[in-house]
C-alpha cells in the first residue's frame, strides 16, 4: 500500500483510494452469475478475474489466445471459460461473440478491461490508428454483439482512464482517426480512453428504461505491463513513485469489481467512477452530442470492415 493510499479517506460508497478488489466484494455471493472480462490474462484483468472467481462467479476469460485465457484461469484459480479475442481483428471479435453465444450463459456483466497504451509510433489497423481501433472499436463490436446475452439487470463496465483528459481539444478527431495528419502517443491514448467513456455514456442513454447499466471508470495509476511502451526515463520515474503514489494491482481492480458486482452499483448508470466513487470527468466526456457522433461514426467504421 502506498503512502498516498493510507492518507486518502473513503468516499460516500464506503470505499476509497486504498480499497482493494477483495474488500469491495467482501461478503458477496456471486455463484450462478457470469461475467465476461477482456484482458483477463495480466495486470488488472487477472486480479479482477481472481476476485470474481473467489466470490463464486463463472468468468468468461477473454484474451488474445485460448492458451493465454486458460493460463489466466489456472493462475487465478477461478472457474470459467477461456475464449480467444483479438480486439484489433474484427473477425476475431465476431468469433468471440459466436463462441460466447454458444455457451448459452446469460451475462451479468461485460467488463471491457483490455487495452494498449501510448504506442511510441503510429501504427494502424484496418486503416485506423491502432489505440483507437483496439481500445474502442474492438470493444464496440464486442459489446454490441453480446447485448442479447446481457441480463435484464446486466452491467457494462468500461475501463477508461484519467488520461481521457489528454485527448485532443476537439475530443475525438473524426478527421484524423487514421493518424494521417498528426500523431502524438499520449494524445492518441487519451482519445481512445475518452472514446471508452463516451461509449459508456451513449450506451447508458440507449439502456434507459431497461434496467441495464453502463459506466466507465479510472482504475488509478498502476505499474502494469501497459507501461511497456513508455519512455525508459518515465518508467524509472514511475518506479520511484510507486511506494509513494501508485496503486497496487489489488487496489486498481477495486473500482472495476465495485461497478461490476456490488449491489450498491446496480442502479448507477452513465457515470464515471474513480476510487469506487462517482467522479467528474472532463467536459468533453459529458458531451452528449459528441457521444452520439462517436456512436454513429463507429457504426459506419464497423459497417465498412471486411
Amino acid at each position: 500500500m502506498s503512502l498516498y493510499s493510507m492518507l486518502k479517506s473513503a468516499g460516500p460508497s464506503g470505499f476509497g483510494y486504498g480499497s482493494t478488489a477483495e474488500q469491495v466484494t467482501a461478503g458477496l455471493e456471486l455463484s450462478g452469475r457470469t461475467y465476461l472480462l477482456t484482458g483477463s490474462n495480466s495486470g488488472l484483468g487477472l486480479e479482477t478475474l481472481r476476485v470474481l472467481g473467489l466470490r463464486g462467479a463463472h468468468v468468461v476469460a477473454v484474451a488474445r489466445t485460448v492458451d493465454k485465457a486458460t493460463a489466466a484461469l489456472t493462475e487465478a484459480g477461478s472457474a470459467g471459460t477461456p475464449v480467444a479475442c483479438d480486439l484489433a481483428e474484427p473477425a476475431s471479435v465476431r468469433a468471440c461473440v459466436a463462441a460466447v453465444k454458444a455457451l448459452g450463459r446469460p451475462l451479468d456483466a461485460v467488463i471491457c478491461n483490455a487495452g494498449i497504451m501510448a504506442l511510441p509510433n503510429l501504427q494502424r489497423q484496418h486503416g485506423f490508428e491502432l489505440q483507437f481501433f483496439t481500445n474502442h472499436i474492438g470493444h464496440f463490436i464486442l459489446v454490441n454483439g453480446l447485448l442479447d446475452l446481457l441480463t435484464p439487470q446486466g452491467r457494462v463496465v468500461m475501463v477508461s482512464s484519467g488520461a481521457h483528459r489528454a485527448a485532443p481539444k476537439t475530443g475525438i478527431e473524426f478527421d484524423n482517426l487514421e493518424g494521417q495528419r498528426s500523431y502524438h502517443s499520449w494524445q492518441a491514448y487519451g482519445q481512445a480512453k475518452l472514446a471508452n467513456l463516451l461509449f459508456a455514456k451513449e450506451l447508458s442513454r440507449r439502456f434507459e428504461g431497461s434496467g441495464r447499466t453502463a459506466n466507465a471508470l479510472h482504475p488509478g495509476v498502476i505499474a502494469t505491463n501497459l507501461f511497456r511502451h513508455m519512455n525508459p526515463v518515465l518508467r524509472v520515474l514511475f518506479g520511484l513513485a510507486k511506494p509513494i503514489m501508485l496503486k497496487t494491482t489489488a487496489q486498481g481492480a477495486a473500482t472495476t469489481c465495485y461497478l461490476a458486482a456490488h449491489p450498491d452499483a446496480a442502479a448507477i448508470t452513465g457515470q464515471y467512477f474513480a476510487d469506487c466513487n462517482a467522479a467528474r470527468p472532463s467536459k468533453l466526456a459529458q458531451d452528449t452530442a459528441l457521444a452520439r457522433q462517436l456512436w454513429t461514426t463507429s457504426e459506419a467504421i464497423v459497417a465498412g470492415l471486411a
